[in-house]
């Protein structure tokens, strides 16, 4: 199905707490014969690489979604790089979740402050919770070295770093020098070769994203062929891009770990009535619709609303 630019809804919804550096999120909505997809890349992606984010919202949106193996999927917690204060309470407050992912290597923030963000999670979690620790990239292999041993400390044991060093090559450096086990990301989803992580033996566990890597389909396609364990996780979709999220949780063969699917938490409001949030630490699995008011009242004002139509049209050409 064509989907004119002109009949989509662009939508903004703030954030309770800085996260990825913006205190805003936005994207666009379609609705097709199968129910609704959402188009949200960020800001910094061109139009040849939002084109795979296009193909996962038109999948959703036309074609639906793989048969679920399971009912219920495990979620955990997402911490921002917020203070020891801030972070004991998100995950105490955060639906029942035993495992918490914690942001760090924010800019301007000090091991100390990790170190103690750390320990209020582990506080907040107990003994038993799990702790997963994100840098995005920001390190080189040295420094992330000596940051795992701290980090590892404080936190009573990681369960994983996710993406501690940009590129195949570093991660698979670190993986030779330390014992935290580690989880691709960037190394998958922003890739030329998504293989090459599994050839060097750079990861224990990769990252998905459904709307990066072009939909659920072709997530589970991926994950068939390299071989690893896989969380599943959100790119800080609305609830309506979070399905797909869910729906490939629900489809993968196995699901080792909780995923980050509960990012809803960080929203003040959202596009559905009923948004994707933990209960006992896990989401349901089922599809959503946006409810006409919460549509309305996130609409997007004239500027941004233009600013994604051309957008769309410009993605749609490469996609």
């Amino acid at each position: 199905m064509l989907h004119d630019p002109a009949d989509l809804h662009v939508w903004s919804l703030p954030l309770r707490t800085r996260f990825r550096g913006l205190t805003v999120r936005d994207g666009v909505l379609l609705r097709g014969d199968a129910g609704w997809g959402e188009f949200s890349p960020f800001w910094d992606y061109d139009a040849d690489e939002s084109a795979a984010w296009w193909r996962a919202a038109v999948e959703a949106a036309d074609e639906g979604w793989p048969a679920p193996l399971r009912t219920r999927i495990p979620v955990n917690v997402t911490v921002p790089a917020v203070d020891a204060e801030t972070a004991h309470r998100i995950v105490r407050g955060s639906g029942g979740c035993r495992t918490a992912k914690v942001k760090v290597a924010e800019p301007g923030q000090s091991l100390a402050d990790e170190i103690a963000r750390l320990e209020a999670v582990r506080d907040a979690l107990g003994p038993g919770g799990a702790i997963r620790v994100d840098a995005n990239a920001a390190w080189d292999v040295d420094t992330a070295v000596s940051r795992l041993v701290a980090l590892d400390r404080a936190a009573g044991g990681l369960e994983y770093a996710e993406q501690p060093v940009p590129g195949v090559d570093d991660l698979a450096a670190l993986r030779r020098r330390t014992h935290v086990p580690i989880a691709a990301d960037e190394s998958i989803r922003r890739a030329q070769d998504p293989f090459a992580v599994a050839r060097a033996h750079a990861a224990d566990v990769v990252v998905l994203k459904v709307q990066p890597l072009g939909g659920v389909r072709a997530c589970l396609e991926l994950a068939e062929r390299i071989g690893l364990p896989v969380v599943v996780s959100s790119a800080l979709e609305s609830s309506v891009g979070l399905a797909a999220g869910v729906a490939l949780a629900a489809a993968l063969p196995e699901l080792p770990y909780a995923c980050g699917l509960a990012t809803a938490q960080l929203f003040t409001s959202d596009l559905v009535d009923s948004p994707f949030l933990p209960v006992d630490g896990a989401l349901d699995v089922r599809r959503t619709s946006p409810d006409p008011a919460l549509l309305a009242a996130s609409a997007a004002p004239p500027e941004l609303t233009d600013r994604w139509r051309a957008r769309v049209a410009a993605v749609r050409a490469r996609a």
